[in-house]
């Protein structure tokens, strides 16, 4: 193995500037690869954070008549101690109902959290952009749309009224921004005592929320709740069956990022197939020489071998400085109006070191024709025709 190493490293040596050129087309390769799985794997998780990173990925709702669930901390305990890829379990209690301020009306939704538990959802406390969380029964965020809409501002006591036509009065201690303009201007986020009194649920909630470790596997995890909880009264609802545009987008992201890469991949194995090859009309007469001296057909095809294997790992590890490179300069000049970037890149060791491995792989793959060649040259008729 040692004589067949040395040879090939010698050939490549002796054609320095050929060697370059295999070795940077295979580094280019990489790099491409590294930059656009990079992007894709950005897009893809801003996507999802930006969609469904501050919601609930699962929901249990009521299928009864009257929408509500009962006996709710039984189900999270339950939910808690079967359920390990399950994270920030809250349960809310929400219903319609209209603001009556100077003479004007708007239609809202009360929603009532345990807020320490619900903020890890909904990042409620740092939405807050001006006041303070209520802590008391019948104290009330409200949306910045809301507020600029109707002039509601803090400390003012507003006049709610239920959809059985009770009015109650609230004291707004804050505004939120959640970054949607829909939530900014129809929700409203109070205690959940306060909505279980206010619409005379009793101890009863409306969902019960939740989001898991991984996002695509809610599906799963989903189905695995409503198996172990069984009941007729209870839909387990998951963020896949609501968003089937955005994750058949997510696939179809996915499947063009392969296919560049795999025909990436096949030009620069072909690139490097056919290089070799003329290497080995270049090397005939020294190969020839070889043979005559007595190496074995076996071990000339080692030499061309090894040949792909040298300029894999070297055209790979030049790739993966390359892409990381790319993805830096990517991350410093596109940029949005605040500074941050267009697309936020993902960086993902397992992937750089799978295309890496992939590239080493596909070098020494397109070295066996070339390889395969070297070993059925005859070494008199090289001689002869020297």
């Amino acid at each position: 193995m040692k004589l067949p190493f040395k040879i090939a490293l010698r050939f490549l040596k002796s054609s320095k500037g050929q060697t370059l050129l295999i070795a940077l087309g295979i580094a280019i390769g990489v790099s491409v690869q590294i930059f656009i799985g990079s992007l894709i794997q950005g897009l893809q998780k801003s996507l999802v954070d930006t969609t469904i990173g501050n919601q609930p990925q699962i929901s249990i709702t009521a299928t009864n008549e009257d929408k509500l669930i009962e006996g709710y901390d039984e189900i999270l305990s339950s939910i808690r101690d079967k359920e390990d890829q399950v994270i920030n379990l809250s349960v809310a209690a929400d219903g319609p109902a209209l603001i009556n301020h100077e003479d004007d009306t708007f239609s809202i939704l009360v929603r009532g959290f345990n807020i320490d538990e619900s903020d890890a959802l909904y990042n409620i406390k740092e939405s807050v952009v001006e006041g303070t969380l209520p802590e008391n029964d019948y104290e009330v965020l409200i949306g910045i749309d809301l507020k600029n809409e109707s002039g509601i501002d803090i400390g003012d006591e507003i006049d709610v009224v239920a959809n059985f036509g009770e009015t109650h009065t609230f004291t707004v201690t804050g505004i939120f921004n959640l970054g949607v303009s829909s939530l900014n201007s129809s929700w409203t986020i109070t205690t959940l005592p306060t909505t279980q009194d206010m619409f005379s649920f009793e101890d009863r909630v409306t969902s019960i929320d939740m989001q898991v470790t991984d996002v695509f596997a809610a599906d799963a995890v989903a189905a695995s709740i409503s198996d172990r909880l069984s009941s007729d009264e209870l839909l387990v609802d998951n963020w896949k069956d609501q968003n089937e545009d955005l994750l058949s987008g997510l696939n179809g992201q996915s499947v063009s990022s392969i296919m560049i890469q795999v025909f990436v991949m096949i030009s620069v194995l072909l690139g490097i197939a056919s290089i070799l090859a003329i290497t080995v009309v270049q090397k005939s007469k020294q190969i020839g020489i070889l043979k005559a001296m007595g190496i074995r057909d076996k071990t000339s095809s080692l030499i061309f071998l090894f040949q792909g294997l040298l300029l894999g790992v070297a055209g790979a590890v030049l790739g993966v400085i390359l892409g990381l490179l790319l993805a830096f300069a990517f991350t410093k000049f596109a940029l949005n109006p605040d500074g941050t970037p267009v697309v936020p890149l993902f960086i993902d060791p397992m992937f750089i070191a799978l295309s890496a491995f992939i590239a080493v792989i596909a070098s020494v793959v397109a070295a066996l024709i070339p390889a395969r060649k070297s070993s059925r040259l005859d070494p008199i008729e090289v001689i002869r025709n020297a």
